[in-house]
């Protein structure tokens, strides 16, 4: 090898040294200054409920203070973009949701694709879904809910939180997977939804566990199923939709994100963090409390769930032809 060669080898290898050192401790270092967690729903929702949660822990952890910013719209594309277009530095983090997965088909020009912008952090918790009836509904069980259904077709109102929301997905996958047919009501928000069902305006909500799950305990509603795999923790005397609809699944989640291009030592750092938060005995009753359980995994783990959960709500968004409200 001529000298000149191993010069070059050898400054190479000086640069890539000193690139390694320089990220190491970039990673050791951060965060340097507050952090912005920007939350794409209101204030007082499950997804600002849980941010606020890890964030404090975070703050706790990592000496600097996570700032919750709630950037609602669009079902969570407002605050998404805000991300997207942010520096990829650490300091401005995403809270993930179930609906940027449905959005990525419902939306069809949304001006960014979240798998490609958004990086994957940390997933952080996953939740059920109740399927709801008000006592009087002449169905006690899941079976009986859909014979009374095939009996009855169009009858049923399924009310949701919306065009696209996840009871409305939810509901629409239950739909496809039975043979049933329900008229969808959709509402703004999950609160007038139960309001009607309550009154008997409508007859079914697909639900998230902590919004209804006081209704189910004092008799107000009926639960008839939850819509996880396996059987919830907060409710488990009641089926999973599976336990009668092989395959059937759907979940509320969440987790953390950040622009693509965030360095991965600062992404592998959140993810031990939040990794280790999750751990805690009190983080898990807090969570129970919720409704949900702590849902940990690498960035890679939560990268590929997004991949999944993207490709499975958008062959439900197509076949039933759900559009945004």
């Amino acid at each position: 090898m001529n000298t000149s060669r191993r010069n070059i080898l050898r400054l190479a290898g000086a640069a890539l040294v000193t690139l390694a050192s320089a990220n190491t401790a970039r990673a050791l270092t951060y965060p340097t200054r507050p952090v912005r967690w920007i939350v794409p729903f209101p204030a007082g929702g499950p997804s600002d409920i849980l941010a606020r949660l890890i964030g404090q822990a975070l703050s706790e952890r990592l000496g600097q203070p996570f700032v919750i910013e709630n950037r609602p719209g669009a079902s969570g594309n407002v605050g998404t973009q805000a991300v997207v277009s942010a520096a990829p530095d650490g300091h401005t983090l995403l809270f993930v949701a179930a609906p940027n997965a449905i959005n990525a088909t419902l939306y069809g020009n949304l001006g960014f694709n979240f798998i490609r912008d958004i990086a994957a952090i940390a997933s952080i918790a996953r939740g059920a879904l109740i399927l709801l009836v008000a006592p009087s509904f002449p169905a006690a069980t899941v079976p009986e809910f859909i014979a009374y259904a095939k009996a009855n077709p169009g009858k049923i109102n399924m009310a949701s939180a919306g065009n696209g929301t996840p009871p409305h997905v939810a509901g629409e996958l239950f739909k496809t997977m039975t043979g049933i047919d329900m008229l969808h009501v959709p509402y703004r928000g999950v609160a007038p939804a139960i309001t009607d069902l309550l009154g008997g305006q409508v007859h079914v909500l697909f639900d998230p566990v902590p919004s209804s799950i006081g209704y189910v305990k004092a008799g107000e509603l009926r639960a008839l199923a939850v819509t996880t795999v396996l059987r919830s923790e907060a409710l488990p005397d009641i089926p999973a939709v599976a336990e009668f609809v092989p395959g059937y699944e759907a979940s509320t989640w969440f987790g953390a994100g950040a622009p693509s291009k965030t360095p991965i030592e600062i992404v592998n750092k959140l993810n031990t963090e939040i990794n280790a938060v999750l751990a805690k005995p009190a983080m898990k009753v807090r969570l129970a409390d919720l409704g949900a359980t702590a849902f940990t995994g690498s960035p890679a783990a939560f990268g590929k769930y997004i991949v999944d959960e993207t490709d499975k709500w958008a062959k439900v968004v197509k076949l039933s032809g759900v559009t945004p409200d």
